[in-house]
């Protein structure tokens, strides 16, 4: 039997614990009265502020005119997270059953939206093509698709840090990667209905977020380790943003 490659990880200092405490948090905004009768309303709110701050993440602007239609965005970086997050919206249609078969053509479609008007159009959904790009994007594939029984928030923690260390596209990387992470914890059932917003904790912590990355990048049991807990907390807080994304309903 093969061993799960990412059981190890569950070891590191205050992992397992994060990641129960995210799982938690999440399952909490789900119930939340307003989140029962009207999560459509609140995931596409909740879609909006994580586009917005993926997007500030990879060099957006801060403030925004229009934050409603992807069609109309003229700011490129922003346009596209907005793109993606709205593919994602309330559970990710059937972008969902694409990466649950087929990862890496969801992946390709994720950058396609995300990078669309800021490269050009033959490199939309196109990996580099140096030589490690592609094993690496496989091994990731594989992993995602049930080679591990880690839960979700390590999951899509790993796939999000391994996305920003590969930049599998040379562009829109870290909009695709934070992305991943949403899409994974929509596709497990951690977050069915993409309530949490996880990117706006990353948003606010750039520092931290950048310099865990790259612990995680290092390969250190103490850099994947912060990285892994960075990310279990900002889902947490995600879900924290959730719920006050569900408080600031009228009558509900």
């Amino acid at each position: 039997m093969t061993a799960d490659p990412l059981a190890p990880l569950l070891e590191l200092p205050g992992v397992a614990e994060a990641s129960d405490r995210a799982r938690d948090a999440l399952g909490r905004a789900h119930r939340h009265p307003a989140n029962l009768r009207r999560w459509p309303v609140t995931a596409a709110e909740a879609a909006l502020r994580a586009a917005r701050a993926s997007s500030v993440l990879d060099g957006g602007p801060v403030r925004l005119d229009d934050l409603a239609d992807a069609a109309q965005v003229s700011e490129p970086v922003f346009g596209g997270a907005l793109r993606v997050a709205q593919e994602l919206e309330g559970g990710g249609g059937p972008l969902i059953g694409i990466w649950q078969r087929a990862p890496l053509q969801a992946l390709a479609r994720l950058h396609v939206l995300a990078a669309a008007g800021q490269v050009d159009d033959d490199r939309l959904g196109r990996p580099r093509p140096d030589a490690d790009v592609g094993p690496r994007l496989e091994l990731l594939a594989g992993l995602v698709t049930g080679r591990t029984s880690a839960p979700a928030p390590v999951v899509a923690a790993v796939a999000h840090g391994e996305l920003l260390t590969l930049k599998p596209f040379g562009s829109a990387d870290g909009v695709v990667a934070r992305a991943v992470s949403r899409l994974v914890t929509i596709a497990s059932g951690l977050d069915p209905h993409g309530l949490g917003v996880p990117e706006v904790s990353w948003m606010r912590q750039p520092a931290d977020y950048r310099d865990a990355a790259c612990g995680f990048a290092d390969g250190t049991a103490e850099g994947v380790g912060a990285w892994l807990v960075l990310c279990c907390r900002a889902l947490q807080a995600g879900a924290q943003e959730a719920l006050s994304i569900a408080e600031a309903l009228p009558n509900r």
